[in-house]
């Protein structure tokens, strides 16, 4: 795989793509990318000025291109829905958006930020989607996670954090999340036999908005790559023939192991039941009977 590029990326043409948080950092070039190659590209940002020039930019580098923008707040389980709403028909998503490294802050639903963001909005995007993912002939879900996830840790009597915030250990918490979820998604669309691939990928050090606020800022331009170079697992997940479910696509394209409480049934298990409870979405096309 280390030498696959995106100019491999198969011909696209009559698929729909809906990349999260396509306005910036790595989710740019994937959304640049899947357009090239002939998708339906919608760009889902929570800033429709931020949005709509992202749509302008890649429409000047693939005229004839088909770009749309759809306002969507991850942070606010009313925009989710409206987004989700307005969606008519999907082949692949990328959930690709993400903050990470802030203070202690919280969603408009009342969740500490980093992981209701980071998680319960694409959890709740997801869901909200999985019918139109559902009629798709080859549907796909790819979900952006970190190395980061192995610091974290899901204390279910405390997914507020108002106890023992810290930065880093928040976000590597929606990260280990994040792959949680691709993993248990994968194993209910399987027992499900629905036609729907669940892969997760780690861009790797790579200079995104998340680094330039946090205390990783010093090494932007010096230890960083770019965010071109970050998307390259996101867009080998998203478009490879061969991909696998579960699978964990890091830098260079290799494969990575996730880490043991990453790869814990029984924790997934309990994180989805406690996801819909909290976003009211629950997945009922693949839900355990």
């Amino acid at each position: 795989m280390t030498g696959w590029t995106p100019d491999e990326i198969p011909d696209l043409t009559g698929r729909t793509a809906i990349v999260t948080g396509a306005n910036s950092g790595i989710g740019r070039p994937t959304a640049l990318e899947l357009a090239r190659h002939g998708a339906r590209v919608i760009v889902a940002a929570r800033s429709p000025e931020k949005g709509e020039a992202t749509v302008a930019d890649i429409l000047r580098a693939v005229p004839g291109g088909q770009v749309e923008y759809g306002r969507l707040d991850l942070a606010d389980l009313a925009s989710v829905r409206r987004f989700a709403e307005g969606v008519d028909r999907l082949d692949l998503l990328v959930n690709n958006a993400g903050i990470g490294l802030i203070s202690r802050q919280e969603t408009k639903d009342g969740f500490e930020m980093q992981f209701g963001t980071n998680h319960l909005g694409h959890f709740a995007l997801t869901g909200l989607l999985l019918p139109r993912l559902l009629a798709a002939p080859a549907a796909r879900v790819v979900t952006v996670s970190s190395d980061a996830h192995a610091w974290g840790k899901i204390d279910f009597d405390n997914l507020d954090l108002k106890r023992g915030y810290r930065r880093m250990s928040s976000y590597g918490r929606s990260k280990l999340a994040n792959l949680l979820f691709t993993l248990e998604l994968q194993r209910r669309a399987e027992k499900a036999g629905a036609a729907l691939t669940s892969v997760a990928s780690h861009p790797g050090a790579t200079a995104t908005n998340i680094v330039k606020i946090g205390p990783l800022q010093p090494l932007v331009g010096v230890f960083l790559q770019s965010a071109e170079a970050g998307a390259m697992p996101s867009l080998y997940a998203a478009t490879s023939p061969d991909i696998h479910g579960g699978e964990f696509v890091g830098p260079k394209l290799k494969l990575l192991t996730p880490s043991d409480a990453a790869r814990s049934e029984e924790l997934a298990r309990r994180l989805w039941d406690v996801s819909a409870e909290l976003t009211g979405v629950r997945f009922e096309e693949i839900a355990y009977s």
